[in-house]
């Protein structure tokens, strides 16, 4: 028997990604075709950037609650959210959650300490990189981080939300991604959060010029390996 995962999404493309690693690998452990029970719910982007772009971390918690309680209802036992952005508002869903959570951050920063990184470059949306979702769990584990600069923020902000959220995948947004990587590089990083999930499926270690740490594939790893060892530990 495995356990029931529950899915909070928030744009498809990150959600599709995530739902699509967790049935790929599954049968890795489980055998031909098969993959733990996964159930996925979320409300449209739209809800979520409105209560995003105003500041509203209690509204975007508010909708994750929404979420969770129906996917407890649907036979769920534990959640994850392959968003990185909404983990800012996990402070107030948590104390309400019917069910547990596997922290994305914590999964990245877990991995990042078994790789012996020791310096990462973060990535994803201007509301992530800005906020203390990845720094104090990298913090943990004793790595240092650091940002892009303002305008990188602002234009790996306009890809994300503008092109990859909308599955579109330019050359021109690989390209910005690498010299924006390449400079955390020359600045002593070892390897670089793909902070976003949808990033990954702009970059990987094929062309990074830096070791990436995939938050959505990893994410989707440690809710299979919870799912099919009930003694894996929560991260």
């Amino acid at each position: 028997m495995t356990r029931h995962i529950g899915i909070v999404g928030c744009s498809a493309e990150g959600a599709a990604l995530c739902y699509r690693t967790i049935c790929a690998e599954g049968a890795e452990s489980l055998g031909s075709y098969a993959h733990p029970e996964v159930t996925l719910h979320t409300y449209s982007l739209a809800r979520y950037m409105q209560c995003i772009e105003r500041g509203d971390w209690q509204g975007v918690g508010e909708l994750m609650i929404s979420s969770a309680i129906k996917l407890a209802r649907g036979g769920a036992n534990f959640l994850i959210c392959p968003d990185n952005t909404i983990h800012q508002a996990l402070p107030y869903v948590e104390p309400r959650s019917p069910l547990p959570w596997l922290h994305i951050a914590r999964v990245v920063a877990t991995e990042a300490s078994a790789r012996g990184f020791k310096r990462v470059g973060l990535l994803g949306t201007r509301w992530l990189v800005e906020s203390e979702v990845y720094p104090e769990k990298l913090a943990a584990r004793g790595i240092r981080f650091a940002r892009p600069n303002a305008a990188e923020r602002e234009e790996i902000n306009r890809i994300i939300m503008e092109e990859l959220v909308h599955g579109v995948f330019k050359p021109e947004a690989v390209a910005y991604h690498q010299q924006v990587i390449t400079r955390m590089k020359k600045e002593g990083c070892d390897a670089v959060v793909l902070g976003c999930t949808e990033i990954p499926l702009l970059m990987n270690d094929a062309n990074s010029p830096l070791p990436t740490l995939d938050s959505t594939r990893l994410l989707a790893q440690a809710a299979l390996r919870r799912a099919i060892d009930e003694t894996a530990p929560q991260t």
